[in-house]
C-alpha cells in the first residue's frame, strides 16, 4: 500500500501530455522537492484531467484521471502558489461533484 502522509495541490495548470520526468520536474519546480509520502495533483486548463505524482520513499508513481464530463473544482489560479488538502478535501475532489468545492 502507498503510504501518502500530506497532498499538495498545484493551482497553475499543467500539460497532461507530460510523462513521469516532466511531472516530476514540475513538482520540484513549483514545490521545491518531491517529498517522501507525499502526493502531488496537477491539472489541465479545462479541469477535466488530473494527475497524480505520489513519492513513495522509493519510486515515483503516476496517474491520471480524465472525466468524460464535468470538471474537477480546482481553485483559482495563483501563479506559483499551492494549496495542502486533507484527506477529505482529496476524496471530495476526486470522488464526487460538489456543488461548492472544499477549499
Amino acid at each position: 500500500m502507498i503510504r501518502i502522509d500530506v497532498i499538495w495541490l498545484a493551482t497553475e495548470p499543467m500539460d497532461m501530455r507530460a510523462g513521469t520526468e516532466t511531472a516530476l520536474a514540475r513538482v520540484i519546480a513549483v514545490f521545491g522537492a518531491a517529498k517522501p509520502d507525499c502526493a502531488y495533483l496537477f491539472a489541465n486548463r479545462q479541469a477535466n484531467w488530473m494527475k497524480v505524482l505520489v513519492h513513495d520513499g522509493i519510486d515515483i508513481w503516476l496517474a491520471t484521471r480524465r472525466l468524460n464530463q464535468g470538471k474537477f473544482y480546482w481553485p483559482g489560479i495563483r501563479r506559483g502558489s499551492e494549496v495542502e488538502l486533507d484527506h477529505e478535501q482529496l476524496q471530495a475532489l476526486v470522488c464526487k461533484r460538489l456543488p461548492n468545492p472544499p477549499f
